[in-house]
């Protein structure tokens, strides 16, 4: 039975990062642990950079996937929203590199996770974007500017999930759809 090697680099290499954050993954550790030699990794990947944007690539691609499968084609937009976005964050939550890269963003700064936290955000936005454009030639939605509108929504997504918690008990699903629908869609009047 053949060992896929570039698999196995490639998942130490997540282990690795999601353990230790981008700037502390070194290489050595990488080889160690998917136990070859250090230069076996530089016939898949020409350096370190490169190993991440891998993964990152495919930790997006997962993203997009689990942001479609919360869609629901015969709900309404409002509810295909919530439920898209909600699964981004929740995914973005439960996975140990993407909870290690957004600490060392904010801890550290480092350049390069800045730049795939970013990535990461753009897709997100990308996405509702995307949503926001169907929703408006189907009708559902006014005519607005797609792109300031999945900023918005995505910024209180943020706020309600991650702001709100660190004074708060964390609001439930259901509260942060309603508080969803009550500020972007229906507005405070009565």
């Amino acid at each position: 039975m053949s060992v896929d090697r570039r698999q196995l680099i490639v998942e130490a290499a997540t282990k690795s990062f999601s353990l230790f954050g981008y700037k502390a993954t070194t290489m050595d550790q990488v080889a160690k642990t998917a136990n070859v030699g250090k230069g076996t990794i530089y016939t898949f990947f020409k350096n370190k950079e490169e190993l991440f944007d891998e993964i990152i690539s495919k930790l997006i691609l997962e993203m997009k996937v689990a942001a479609d499968e919360a869609i629901d084609e015969n709900a309404p937009f409002i509810e295909n929203v919530h439920r898209a976005i909600y699964r981004l964050l929740e995914f973005r939550k439960e996975h140990q590199l993407t909870i290690k890269l957004f600490q060392e963003k904010k801890e550290m700064g480092t350049p390069e996770v800045l730049d795939v936290v970013e990535k990461v955000e753009n897709t997100i936005l990308t996405f509702i974007k995307g949503k926001v454009q169907q929703a408006i030639e189907k009708g559902e939605i006014e005519n607005c500017n797609p792109e300031l509108t999945a900023f918005i929504m995505l910024k209180l997504y943020i706020s309600l999930i991650f702001d709100w918690e660190k004074n708060h008990e964390p609001l439930e699903k259901n509260e942060i759809a309603e508080l969803f629908e009550r500020y972007l869609f229906k507005g405070l009047s009565n």
